[in-house]
């Protein structure tokens, strides 16, 4: 599920308010009609349920201050914070953003011939898994970037290098959101690249977790 911070969830709220004054001439249509509502809230129950107990389940994990760092990040919920580092491990075990991101597949492919050189799609020669929840979390940059009150709350368990290296992103893939988008370039392109430097900036917290302070001499 895509993390707008609360954005989504006022919207759905809304939209569930309007179907149900809806109403059809047929008694038929109408019980067709509520029990594909009625379908659509339980799994919303379910998807809850599995959230709080992914919760539960962050709150007793050993890389817990990690995944929060990650999830000041913009469009970076429990689910897609956790699920990068269960399934990539250390970030900080690649020696640049550049190679995690060809790690996990994100990067262009390239077709070479004598002094020539082409690039194409993505490689997806890493994990899917990855690749999927990133780019998800990139169609929240569509939006201005703007600090909510639940992202600054979650920013706010960080520690404020973090916190920076998070508002830094979101400034800048917003804006690059925009820049691709008004190029005419197609919408799964546009989350593609903004996953790829999404990836960048989650390698970024990783590294300042791990080794406080680095990431600002780096950049001095």
């Amino acid at each position: 599920m895509v993390d707008t911070t609360g954005v989504a969830v006022a919207g759905v709220t809304a939209h569930f308010r309007w179907l149900e004054r809806q109403r059809f001439a047929h008694p038929a249509q109408q019980i067709v009609f509520q029990e594909y509502v009625d379908a659509v809230q339980e799994a919303q129950a379910r998807i809850k349920g599995l959230d709080r107990a992914l919760q539960h389940t962050l709150e007793q994990w050993s890389r817990e201050d990690e995944t929060r760092g990650l999830m000041a990040l913009l469009g970076v919920n429990t689910l897609t914070a956790i699920t990068t580092l269960a399934e990539l491990g250390d970030l900080t075990r690649f020696d640049s953003p550049r190679q995690l991101m060809a790690f996990v597949g994100l990067v262009p492919s390239e077709h070479s011939s004598g002094s020539r050189q082409q690039r194409g799609a993505i490689t997806k020669a890493g994990n899917a898994r990855v690749r999927r929840v990133l780019v998800e979390a990139a169609w929240c940059y569509r939006f201005p970037a703007r600090k909510t009150a639940v992202l600054q709350r979650r920013a706010e368990k960080t520690a404020p290098a973090i916190q920076a290296i998070a508002w830094k992103a979101q400034k800048r893939l917003c804006g690059r959101y925009g820049r691709l988008s008004a190029r005419g370039m197609p919408k799964n392109k546009v989350c593609t690249a903004i996953a790829r430097e999404l990836l960048g900036f989650m390698w970024a917290i990783a590294w300042e977790h791990k080794h406080p302070g680095s990431i600002v001499r780096k950049a001095a």
